[in-house]
């Protein structure tokens, strides 16, 4: 019989499964606490019976991860890679700011979506993680580095794993657990226009991070494929509705490209396109990337960009760039650890 993961269940399901094991429901609050602790053995689990313990090794798993490497840079930033149950590897990076620690998690093993400056796609999506490895990776750090803010914007689209992030996002924000603020919690997407859809009718009060990267869809069509099904048009109109629906601002991630997406005029038509609505603009110094032919923009274009954008009334930023002595763009590590384990 295939064992239950508890770790990955939301917490009326796990009491639901605990009583079906002819147990008190509040058994299945102990163990949702201990969960969101981050044990990586019932036998952590001090206030339960050693035999209930037994029972539970018998019946149950937890999703677990364990340090394979991590790489620390000079500004802070600690790039982890995690060894999963069945041998897979995932990237987090916690990263340090004024405001608390934030962790920015993988949510698949690879990456499907193919999108031509990034590490994540260059071998594919091996798989999904389960609700409880996405959280593993943040109770991992926090035991030493307390975490205020999580990024769901590491390896993997997030909403091409959709029931499992959605349970995730449930856990880690529950007061019977982990307890983080949802407005504390931001998820990434390439742009599934009907996954943001369904998302804006989960009543969920996330940061929705649209990884936009192009106003036009010739420039869109070349960085993401994934703009030859859902254009620029149908991702803007589906992120309208999630405004609507929400009330949530969304935060368009921008990546600065040099010659590619990074042009005074790119700048005007982002700003035309984003105008009157509840948005902010992103921009991402990029990560150059060894497999990739793409460089980084300038300092003085990125500058530049960002003038245009505030002059014609966006709020924009400028994401400051971590970790870049440390491989720190997504699936940079993984890369590099599995082709050295080939060798």
């Amino acid at each position: 019989m295939e064992k239950i993961d508890l770790s990955s269940l939301t917490y009326e399901a796990l009491t639901d499964t605990v009583k079906a094991f002819g147990l008190p429901a509040f058994r299945g609050g102990q163990i949702y606490r201990w969960l969101a602790r981050g044990v990586q053995s019932f036998d952590e689990m001090s206030d339960l019976s050693k035999d209930l313990r037994e029972k539970l090794k018998e019946t149950c798993t937890l999703a677990t991860v364990t340090q394979a490497t991590c790489s620390h840079s000079s500004d802070g930033t600690k790039k982890f890679l995690f060894r999963l149950s069945d041998g897979n590897h995932v990237e987090t990076v916690l990263m340090r700011y004024e405001h608390g620690n934030s962790v920015c998690i993988s949510s698949q093993v690879g990456c499907n979506m193919g999108c031509r400056f990034c590490a994540s796609t260059l071998t594919g999506k091996v798989r999904n993680l389960t609700a409880g490895e996405m959280l593993a990776q943040i109770t991992y750090i926090n035991r030493t580095d307390p975490v205020s803010h999580v990024v769901v914007m590491g390896v993997g689209e997030p909403l091409d794993n959709y029931e499992n992030l959605v349970t995730f996002v449930r856990n880690l924000s529950s007061a019977k657990g982990f307890g983080m603020s949802q407005r504390h919690i931001s998820v990434s997407t390439c742009g599934l226009v009907p996954k943001i859809l369904r998302l804006a009718e989960e009543n969920l009060q996330i940061t929705l991070s649209v990884s936009l990267h192009a106003p036009d869809n010739e420039t869109r069509d070349l960085l993401m494929p994934i703009n030859r099904t859902y254009p620029v048009e149908a991702l803007l109109a589906a992120c309208d509705r999630y405004i609507a629906a929400t009330g949530r601002r969304i935060s368009y991630e921008y990546i600065m490209i040099h010659g590619v997406n990074d042009t005074p005029e790119h700048a005007r038509l982002l700003a035309r396109r984003l105008a009157r609505k509840l948005a902010h603009v992103n921009l991402i110094p990029m990560n150059h990337v060894e497999e990739r032919d793409f460089q980084p923009s300038s300092p003085d274009r990125i500058r530049r960009f960002s003038s245009i954008l505030s002059e014609q009334g966006i709020n924009v930023t400028c994401r400051r760039k971590l970790g870049k002595d440390i491989d720190a763009s997504c699936g940079q590590l993984r890369a590099k650890f599995e082709k050295q384990s080939k060798n």
